[in-house]
This record gives C-alpha cells, sequence and structure tokens, in this order.
C-alpha cells in the first residue's frame, strides 16, 4: 500500500476517533449518565458529579476540537469536490460548508458552556437549565453534522449528472 494512502487511512481513523470522543460523550452524558444521575443522586449531588464529569470531559473534547480541525483540514483538501473553505459553488462545497459552519457553532457552544457559563450570574437552577440546554443543543448540533458527514459521503461516492 503506498504511504499515500497510509496517510490517508490514519487521518481518517483519527478524525472518527475525534468524532466518536466528542459526539459519542455527549450522547452518553445526555442518554444515560444525567438521567441515571438524576435518578439515583438528586439534583445537588448530580451537579457535583456533572461539574466533575465536565472537568475531565472538556480536556477530551478540548483535544478532539483540534483534532478534528486538523484532520477535516486534511480530508477535505483531498476531497474532489473541496472548492476551499466556505464556498458555496457547487453541492458538495455547499454541505462541507454547512458542516463547517455548525462545526464552528458546536466549538462556541462548547466553549461557552465550559468556560463562559460559570461566570454568570444566575441563580444555580437558572445556570443548570441553560447548562443543560446548552448540552442538549451541542448533541443536536454533532447529530447534524453527522447527517452532513453522511451526505458527503453519499455525494462523493454518486456520479455526477
Amino acid at each position: 500500500m503506498p504511504a499515500k494512502e497510509i496517510v490517508f487511512a490514519l487521518v481518517t481513523a483519527l478524525h472518527d476517533i475525534f468524532t466518536a470522543a466528542w459526539i459519542g460523550g455527549l450522547l452518553t452524558l445526555v442518554l444515560s449518565v444525567l438521567p441515571a444521575a438524576r435518578k439515583t443522586l438528586g439534583m445537588e449531588t448530580t451537579q457535583r458529579l456533572m461539574d466533575a464529569i465536565q472537568k475531565r470531559l472538556s480536556v477530551v473534547i478540548y483535544v478532539s476540537m483540534v483534532g478534528l480541525a486538523v484532520t477535516g483540514l486534511l480530508l477535505s483538501n483531498r476531497a474532489p469536490g473541496f472548492e476551499g473553505l466556505f464556498h458555496f459553488g457547487a453541492p458538495y462545497a455547499t454541505l462541507l460548508s454547512l458542516k463547517h459552519l455548525v462545526m464552528l457553532l458546536m466549538v462556541g457552544l462548547a466553549l461557552f458552556r465550559s468556560l463562559g457559563l460559570a461566570r454568570l450570574r444566575l441563580p444555580a437552577p437558572r445556570k443548570q437549565k441553560l447548562s443543560l440546554a446548552l448540552l442538549v443543543g451541542n448533541l443536536a448540533l454533532g447529530v447534524l453534522i453527522l447527517v452532513f458527514t453522511g451526505l458527503l459521503a453519499a455525494a462523493g461516492t454518486l456520479p455526477a449528472p
């Protein structure tokens, strides 16, 4: 196997790992950990647990953000329909640009939730509700990115009309 193909395979694998870590972490947190903790531990202890989890998970998310940006750029440059960042000239380029815009929004929400939310002067219950809304919103954006990825994969494998 040529070196170029091996590098492409490794970059793709890393991109998939970063995606699984970030979006998989969100899915696990929202669908499993948070409901189980609320049911078992109560609100106050659940909040302390979520704070501890967020502290540890933030490192994974920050690494994933950087890793996805780097590997995503490398993968985009190899895609035949790539026309540059934020180009909307062709269907493939438009889908890719939309995916990048959603990714930027996801990064912004994640950074605000982990770094900015604590600085807001809100009562604790409101802050907790906002934190949950941001968490669920980020998960929804992550799922949307996966939908765009599926559409891009389909668009990249279909013959041109």
